[in-house]
C-alpha cells in the first residue's frame, strides 16, 4: 500500500536527504522547476533527470539523462511524468538502489507502485513533496555533519 498518513509521508521526507527527479524541467513555467528549486530550499539535494536535456544544469545541478548515471545514492526517486512512464522508471530506481519512489499530484499507477513495494521501496502517489513539506510543517533540514 502506498504511504497515505501523515506520519509515514514525515517519516520518509524527515528521513531523505537525496532526490533524483524524474522529468525535472529548465522551464520556470513547469512545475518541476518550482518544485525542485523548494526542496532545494528545504535543504534536499536535487538530482534532475530528463533525457531531453541531459549536460544542461538547472537551479545549479547538472542534468542526467537516466538514473544509472548519477552514481550516488537516492533516497527518494520523484516522477514528474505520465503515469504510464511509472512502471519503467520504477524499474531503473529498483535498479540504482532507491529507497522510495514518489508519484507527482495526478501521477498514478498502480502497476508502478506494486512493483516498487515487491522490491521494498516506499511509494507515495499522487503528492507533491513541496505542498507536504509545508502541510506538514517540515522544519528545514541541516546537512549531514559527515
Amino acid at each position: 500500500m502506498p504511504l497515505t498518513t501523515d506520519a509515514e509521508i514525515r517519516d520518509l521526507l524527515e528521513g531523505a536527504r537525496t532526490i533524483a527527479m524524474v522529468g525535472a524541467s529548465d522551464s520556470p513555467e513547469r512545475a518541476s522547476w518550482g518544485v525542485m528549486h523548494a526542496l532545494q530550499e528545504h535543504g534536499y539535494r536535487v538530482i534532475p533527470v530528463n533525457p531531453r536535456i541531459t549536460g544542461e544544469h538547472v537551479h545549479g545541478e547538472y542534468v542526467w539523462r537516466e538514473l544509472a548515471q548519477i552514481g550516488e545514492p537516492i533516497d527518494i526517486v520523484d516522477i514528474f511524468r505520465r503515469s504510464e512512464d511509472v512502471p519503467a522508471i520504477v524499474d531503473e530506481a529498483i535498479a540504482v538502489g532507491a529507497k522510495a519512489v514518489w508519484m507527482q499530484l495526478g501521477v498514478i499507477s498502480e502497476e508502478g507502485a506494486a512493483k516498487a513495494e515487491a522490491a521494498g521501496l516506499k511509494v507515495v502517489m499522487d503528492h507533491c513533496p513541496k505542498i507536504e513539506l509545508r502541510r506538514l510543517g517540515i522544519a528545514k533540514i541541516e546537512p549531514d555533519a559527515s
